[in-house]
């Protein structure tokens, strides 16, 4: 009795598929969720100040934030507040869980934004005048689709 053997296509149809099924795993598995992409440009941003590099924080703020701001102006007074009057050059951190908020506004004046995650963040200064822990709610919104950082001024 003679077996007959698959075509040669198949074999190789079925040899693409678990190539790719392979290859499409991890991404599937470890693609990043929203919520751990806002997490992970909270990081950035904070790791940011921790350096010093405030020009580097002040890129990740929303064009909201930006408008408040102008670069030189965050850069001279984060720097004159937190080097100069409390002798600080870095802080601990704490970057608590995400949590969808929906629809907010960065103050009553700002159009309002959709998708908006909140973030705690817990910063601890060891600094001349002692330790000191600042606690902070920041937002984290989508802008031209990359995700960028916000305060509340209501």
């Amino acid at each position: 009795m003679r077996r007959r053997r698959k075509p040669p296509s198949t074999v190789f149809f079925i040899f693409v598929v678990c190539i790719g099924v392979i290859v499409l795993i991890p991404f599937i598995l470890f693609r990043s969720s929203p919520a751990q992409q806002a997490k992970a440009v909270t990081e950035a941003f904070y790791k940011h100040e921790q350096e010093g590099d405030f020009g580097g924080s002040w890129e990740l703020f929303h064009s909201q934030m930006q408008e408040k701001f102008s670069k030189s102006d965050y850069i001279q007074t984060r720097n004159h507040v937190f080097v100069g009057h409390f002798g600080v050059t870095t802080f601990d951190l704490k970057v608590g869980k995400p949590d969808l908020l929906g629809t907010w506004k960065m103050a009553k004046e700002s159009p309002p934004l959709k998708d908006v995650y909140t973030i705690p963040i817990n910063q601890v200064y060891k600094s001349s005048f002692g330790t000191f822990t600042i606690e902070q709610d920041i937002f984290v919104a989508k802008e031209e689709g990359e995700w960028k950082i916000l305060w509340s001024y209501q």
